[in-house]
């Protein structure tokens, strides 16, 4: 009879056959645009880290000195006894940078995601989602026991006829990213504020790739669509351009205190490490300040750079952020492609089904403030030299 072992190793062989199968690479040194994999340099366009931040002598200063104070990890849950201040001093830097009465801090933006559907909307609801929207998203509403509803992505009758047909529930709660995460390209948010107010639903964004980087103040696409004081709940990251970890949702001061109570991802959930947090409201800091608007500008000379370069060597795309897809098509070829580039020295990955649909693999090219031109010309002439 065969053994779980047996199973699973079938099932890992068939992922290996379609070009699916994950591992890990040992990364040894700091994230930024030169890493060391496997013992060897590479030039990195794999991270999420868009400003540069993760490695900044700020952050660690002030990661280093929660450490003295507070030690390495918080004890317990927040509502325990794991609150330690320098959460309550990032909740309220959080709010001020985003311009909302209050803000809630959870383990990670798939916490933050999970906790806060699942707290505001159940049985008798409907979640209504767009097809590309991250996992922790569609997650979130599965769990939530509402009726889930998609509509293709950014297609705005089809979100409507959903909203039309909706009077019976309860509730009804459209939740989008605003930077969708593996096509880069943006949410039709002025549009999504008219129908939700026109149906009486509440709109939920995932602001994670996003925040540090648009408008002027620098706080996300709400503000640049300006749509903050329409949106109900709003969600980010600490572990992109915040360069940290953790996520946030910041709204209402009655939002707050609500997820505060019922949000099962952080009342079940140990704190996150005092020094985390404490790294976290100094990079709130930097994005506040103008060395932040200075470093983000740097980020869009980049991106314009890369962008032009495909361009020049065929590979168009409709991106609006710091993330670049390379679209592959066949998943093997999308591997392949990545291991030619590692050979090269040039490390990005191969993204695959069920990240994206099948027949959509790709290179998910990040370009962040950290690059220098060259990094971005080497990039060109690897890929360039491949792609021949």
């Amino acid at each position: 009879m065969p053994t779980l072992n047996d199973h699973l190793r079938a099932d890992l062989d068939q992922l290996r056959a379609a070009g699916l199968y994950r591992a890990l690479r040992d990364v040894a040194s700091a994230q930024g645009p030169h890493i060391v994999v496997d013992g060897r340099a590479f030039l990195n366009f794999s991270s999420n880290d868009y400003l540069g931040l993760a490695n900044d002598p700020v952050l660690k200063r002030a990661a280093t000195a929660a450490i003295e104070t507070f030690g390495v990890g918080a004890g317990s849950s927040r509502l325990v006894c794991g609150n330690l201040t320098p959460y309550t001093a990032l909740e309220q830097r959080l709010a001020q940078f985003k311009n909302k009465e209050a803000a809630i801090v959870f383990g990670s933006g798939y916490a933050a995601n999970i906790g806060a559907i699942t707290a505001l909307a159940g049985d008798g609801d409907v979640v209504i989602l767009d097809k590309l929207d991250h996992a922790s998203i569609i997650d979130g509403a599965r769990q939530s026991g509402a009726t889930v509803r998609v509509y293709q992505h950014k297609n705005l009758k089809k979100l409507e006829d959903i909203l039309r047909q909706s009077g019976m529930f309860r509730r009804r709660l459209i939740v989008t990213e605003t930077v969708f995460s593996m096509d880069g390209d943006l949410a039709p948010l002025a549009e999504i504020v008219a129908l939700k107010q026109k149906y009486d639903a509440w709109l939920m964004i995932d602001e994670a790739h996003a925040t540090g980087l648009y408008a002027k103040h620098r706080r996300g696409m709400a503000e640049a669509a300006g749509v903050e004081d329409s949106v109900d709940i709003t969600l980010g990251t600490l572990s992109k351009a915040l360069g940290c970890a953790g996520g946030f949702v910041v709204g209402s001061q009655t939002l707050i205190d609500y997820l505060r109570n019922r949000a099962r991802s952080l009342i079940y959930s140990t704190a996150l490490p005092p020094a985390t947090v404490a790294a976290a409201a100094a990079a709130v800091e930097f994005v506040m300040s103008d060395e932040g608007h200075n470093r983000r500008d740097q980020l869009w000379r980049n991106v314009s750079l890369m962008k032009h370069g495909l361009a020049a060597l065929g590979v168009a795309n409709e991106s609006r952020s710091a993330i670049i897809p390379i679209i592959i098509g066949d998943e093997a070829a999308a591997v392949d492609t990545s291991r030619n580039l590692f050979e090269r020295g040039v490390f990005v990955p191969a993204i695959r089904f069920p990240t994206v649909p099948k027949g959509k693999a790709r290179l998910r090219v990040t370009v962040t403030a950290a690059h220098q031109q060259q990094d971005i010309e080497t990039f060109l002439k690897e890929f360039g030299d491949i792609a021949r």
